[in-house]
């Protein structure tokens, strides 16, 4: 099985922005068309695309890929905006679960994706400031 990178996109700029967030006010129903044919998402598949446009309307970056995907700890150190290093000692230390394939070591972008997560509600008093 290949290891597909996560697909970063970077935020619309302002004035697609605003037009899709006027858009998407008050809306949680969208219509996808494939190939000219109209097709009903089900209700997770669109809550995920309503999300996805939300994002892009308030200008973010967004970052589409699978939950089960395995990475390895250079892409999961650039995902996650740290070292290559500092998480090699995270992953040693038992605060990042890692699997190994041979002598490789595999994360689980599910579990970069909740230490992400998690930094983003432990502010700086928190930490003592130590936080990459």
């Amino acid at each position: 099985m290949a290891l597909i990178a996560p697909r970063v996109t970077a935020g619309l700029p302002g004035d697609e922005a605003l037009k899709l967030k006027q858009a998407l006010n008050g809306s949680h129903d969208i219509t996808v068309f494939v190939d000219g044919t109209v097709h009903r998402l089900p209700a997770q598949a669109r809550d995920a695309v309503v999300d996805l446009l939300s994002r892009f309307s308030r200008g973010e970056a967004v970052t589409v890929s699978s939950v089960e995907e395995m990475l390895t700890t250079s892409q999961a150190a650039e995902l996650a905006g740290i070292s290559h290093t500092y998480l090699r000692n995270m992953t040693d230390r038992g605060e990042i679960p890692v699997e190994y394939r041979g002598t490789h070591r595999r994360i689980r972008l599910a579990a970069i994706m909740e230490w992400l997560e998690a930094q983003k509600k432990t502010t700086p008093a928190d930490d003592g400031g130590k936080r990459p």
